[in-house]
């Protein structure tokens, strides 16, 4: 893990799950993530979980809010992407058609965020951290358990596609003709693209941010969730490059999804 810009990267993730003492111990048997707590920075008194690489953090596991569940919501990811200013960001994502869940609010000791369904419906998040720095955050890079991919299921690529180039500063890397599967946008920031935009497919119901984790063994990960609880909704398959992921859904019903460079087949 290393500094990189705060605009435009993925700097935290949250799991919103129905039962997070489930996911708590599934996720470490087939990511090989540990599990810290810390007290919780709103300083209700409660201890917020968190998954961590190596002993560094880098994403929360939450009890899905009662009225969000009441509505229908499933247990799901949620990124935080980097903002230098949350409120301003906020309103500008307002203003191109964002829904705002939760406006920017302080988190004691570590910086400021806020959660938004982009105009398609995908919840992101932003996040300004206190230190305005990135150091150690989001999890890239490692080989077990880092996020090596970021990729977008919409209904709509090009109007996705300038609501989060004008909020972000991104820029296409690649559009990749995928024949039946439509257009592929590889998205960055900086040298080497973070992410995909795709068109959600037809067994996918929502729009979505899909996070790609990194393991060694593919298909011990993926035998792991299901002896977990966990269901294969796709693959494993080859991609671009000769890496292979699968999609998979967890026992709570969150959408997650794993990725090897081993290209064997």
């Amino acid at each position: 893990m290393s500094t990189k810009p705060v605009l435009g990267s993925f700097l935290w993730y949250e799991l919103m799950t129905k039962d997070p003492a489930g996911s708590l111990a599934f996720y470490p048997n087939v990511t090989g993530w540990g599990v810290s707590t810390m007290p919780s920075p709103a300083g209700d008194g409660t201890d917020y979980s968190m998954f961590a690489i190596r002993g560094t953090p880098f994403a929360g596991c939450m009890l899905l809010p009662a009225e969000a569940q009441s509505m229908g919501a499933p247990s799901h990811w949620l990124g935080y992407v980097g903002t230098t200013d949350v409120d301003a960001t906020v309103a500008q994502a307002a203003a191109l058609g964002a829904t705002v869940y939760k406006a920017g609010m302080d988190i004691p000791h570590i910086g400021r965020i806020a959660v938004l369904a982009d105009p398609q419906g995908a919840s992101f998040a932003l996040f300004r951290p206190e230190s305005g720095t990135t150091d150690n955050m989001g999890g890239d890079g490692n080989p077990q358990g880092g996020v090596a991919w970021h990729e977008l299921m919409t209904t709509d690529i090009a109007a996705a596609w300038d609501f989060y180039a004008a909020l972000f500063g991104w820029t296409i890397f690649e559009d990749m003709d995928m024949g039946e599967h439509g257009m592929y946008r590889m998205f960055g920031s900086g040298e080497a693209p973070i992410g995909g935009i795709m068109i959600r497919p037809p067994q996918v119901t929502v729009c979505l941010w899909s996070h790609y984790v990194n393991v060694l063994d593919l298909e011990g990960a993926i035998d792991a969730a299901k002896q977990g609880g966990g269901v294969l909704a796709h693959g494993p398959v080859a991609v671009p490059g000769g890496d292979r992921i699968a999609q998979l859904v967890d026992p709570q019903g969150a959408l997650f999804c794993l990725h090897t460079k081993d290209a064997q087949a």
